[in-house]
């Protein structure tokens, strides 16, 4: 059991989403015989996602001994803290009285700091829904009171797209794409457009899985840009496909065949023609996106992009020509 557990925690560190959500997952199940590894694996690593795959593991687990170092966590980075708010939730319902009273008492101090972030105050909030409505309702009433615009946990989301548009992004990229797909049909196109180009920096200094996981999001987002008819990001689509080695998130082209003009023929047409032949799913994502744009655009072979098209991928520009 004990080399399991070290083999587990070890998996914290992995690249890949998966196996990462794996290990906290079997650390549960495995309960308090992990704590001890688990909170020494929790001091001594400055990587962000072990340690908030420790604070998950913690949640499920509610090990009393692993109560000091989850407060302690809440003054941790942003990403880490909103973990550690949930996981203290796990406490409020312990049998020992001074257990539930300590996880309360730190969770309702973040709640009510001016000074720490929108999500990470949020997130303290969330996971003191169910103390006494008596109690809550104070806090909820000192959180509208200050100037930070905080309101109730549904605005979690708000926080996490804000913090993402100016900069700060989550360690959890689903919990943007959640943020995306909840605020994207409203959200200011210009702040669209700035989360779009902050998400890509984010993969190009990301390597394996994780970057998969990123452009995943950035994918949503020009869907939902898509959705609303806008072509401010369009560029990112276009560039995006010009520098692709391969099959992109469907979302990218569910875009492109919504919001493509003539300026994004070419690259459709060359990422046509180097896709391999095997890939038959890939390849007719972009021959319908090719024709959808063709179509909508009312592209002939005698418009200047449809010529270039024709001069050098001759089979892409047959295949999706309009009537003259």
């Amino acid at each position: 059991m004990t080399s399991e557990i070290r083999h587990l925690v070890k998996a914290l560190s992995s690249e890949d989403v998966v196996q990462r959500e794996s290990a906290v997952a079997r650390l549960a199940v495995i309960g308090g015989r992990a704590t001890d590894r688990l909170i020494g694996a929790f001091g001594a690593t400055p990587e962000i996602a072990v340690k908030v795959g420790v604070l998950q593991a913690i949640e499920r687990i509610a090990d009393p001994r692993a109560l000091p170092m989850t407060c302690a966590a809440l003054h941790g980075p942003a990403d880490v803290a909103v973990v550690a708010a949930s996981a203290l939730k796990a406490f409020l319902d312990a049998k020992a009285a001074s257990v539930s009273a300590t996880a309360l008492d730190a969770l309702v101090e973040v709640a009510l700091d001016p000074s720490r972030e929108r999500r990470v105050r949020l997130a303290a909030h969330a996971a003191l829904q169910e103390i006494p409505d008596a109690m809550l309702a104070k806090i909820t009433e000192a959180l509208e009171r200050d100037n930070t615009k905080l309101r109730t946990p549904s605005t979690y989301d708000d926080a996490v797209f804000e913090d993402a548009v100016e900069g700060q992004l989550p360690a959890d990229p689903e919990e943007l794409r959640h943020a995306v797909v909840a605020k994207g049909a409203t959200a200011p196109l210009a702040s669209m457009q700035k989360l779009i180009d902050t998400i890509r920096a984010r993969e190009a200094s990301t390597e394996g899985p994780a970057a998969a996981v990123w452009q995943q999001v950035r994918g949503a987002a020009h869907q939902a840009l898509a959705m609303r008819n806008s072509r401010i990001a369009l560029y990112d689509l276009r560039e995006t496909l010009e520098l692709s080695e391969g099959p992109l998130p469907p979302s990218f082209l569910a875009a492109m065949r919504a919001v493509g003009d003539a300026s994004c023929v070419e690259s459709l047409a060359a990422a046509l023609a180097r896709a391999p032949q095997g890939d038959l799913w890939w390849r007719h994502q972009l021959a319908s996106a090719l024709r959808a744009v063709a179509k909508r655009e009312r592209l002939t072979k005698r418009h200047a992009a449809m010529k270039k098209v024709l001069a050098r991928w001759p089979a892409a520009a047959s295949a999706i020509l309009t009537n003259d």
